[in-house]
């Protein structure tokens, strides 16, 4: 397959991937146009029959196509090189894209998904709960979705659930909301000794990944929730972000107000220009660190209980989450 060929394959299914329904040829031909592809109605018809032959769509006849579940995994495989910076570009789009207003608690967060075994989550339980009591989780929330639910663009499997958690850059989308741009710097290691955060040991860089720091030290076995929760001493995910210095109270008071409603993360927020663990910041800056998203569910890796994560799953209603000390009683309901 020649590289233009592979392109426009791939602008067709990005184009259904945010549609997220069936899209008729004429819609797809425009699209295409207006993003600069030279190609004709007839041509993107016959693009659409190779790749319902693929298994990549699904032809639904008068109503258009429809991208596949094998759609879905070749935009997540393909061309890894046109991708990096990605994960920058994707935290951009779901801070602009979810809605939360702080002050009605009403409208989407961003959230993180981790699939795993129904029969497991009696196990999990009390494990994801004392990442919650241990304060090393974005805020106090969870939700847990049922088999066959399908968030974002995964599809929880017959005889597992979804555990939800907000991710951390649902505070992005609050601050913007606010007038207060965020720039998402880095995910990375948290060293913690005697329940206080004294350094970075890894750092990933937002801009220059494809993947979710986090995801990558939690599948490389590199944290240490364990220690973190039973003594203080270990390692946690977290990320660092920059704010304007002019807005530092205005974020210290958002911060608490977040914290009010079961979102809060901020772990240090710095001053003006300052360092913070080490980390300098840009002039007229001020450096925070926030908490990871997915650390209630990256202890289960730890203790051995088989999971995959997704971060920036999806936008998900903050409807849909509950405290942590439910968990057990929303177990029990699903089961």
């Amino acid at each position: 397959m020649s590289e233009k060929t592979e392109k426009k394959r791939l602008a067709i299914l990005r184009i259904l991937q945010e549609a997220g329904k069936p899209v008729g040829s004429a819609k797809l031909t425009e699209r295409l146009l207006a993003e600069g592809h030279e190609i004709s109605e007839r041509t993107v018809r016959l693009y659409l029959e190779a790749m319902d032959e693929d298994g990549l769509t699904e032809n639904l006849g008068r109503r258009g196509r429809l991208i596949t579940q094998h759609g879905l995994e070749e935009i997540g495989s393909a061309r890894i090189i046109e991708r990096v910076g990605f994960l920058a570009a994707k935290i951009d789009q779901m801070t602009y894209r979810m809605s939360f207003d702080l002050k009605s608690k009403t409208g989407t967060v961003v959230v993180n998904v981790t699939v795993i075994e129904k029969s497991r989550l009696r196990d999990a339980a009390p494990l994801v709960k004392s990442v919650f009591k241990a304060g090393y989780a974005m805020g106090r929330l969870l939700a847990l979705f049922p088999p066959g639910e399908r968030v974002g663009e995964t599809t929880i499997p017959e005889g597992t659930a979804g555990i939800g958690t907000v991710c951390s850059i649902t505070l992005n989308g609050v601050l913007l909301a606010h007038g207060i741009p965020t720039y998402s710097r880095f995910g990375g290691l948290l060293e913690l000794r005697d329940y206080k955060p004294t350094r970075f040991v890894e750092v990933i860089y937002y801009n220059g990944t494809t993947l979710d720091p986090l995801e990558v030290f939690i599948r490389s076995g590199m944290t240490n929730y364990v220690g973190a929760t039973k003594n203080g001493n270990g390692r946690i995910g977290a990320s660092f972000r920059e704010v304007p210095a002019e807005s530092r109270d205005h974020v210290t008071q958002l911060a608490h107000e977040l914290d009010k409603v079961g979102l809060g993360a901020f772990m240090t927020i710095g001053w003006p220009g300052q360092s913070v663990l080490e980390v300098p910041v840009n002039q007229g800056q001020v450096g925070a660190i926030v908490i990871g998203g997915l650390n209630p569910a990256a202890i289960l890796e730890e203790k051995g209980i088989k999971t995959h994560s997704r971060a920036l799953a999806a936008l998900s209603d903050f409807q849909n989450f509950f405290h942590y000390e439910e968990f057990d009683d929303r177990i029990r309901a699903l089961e």
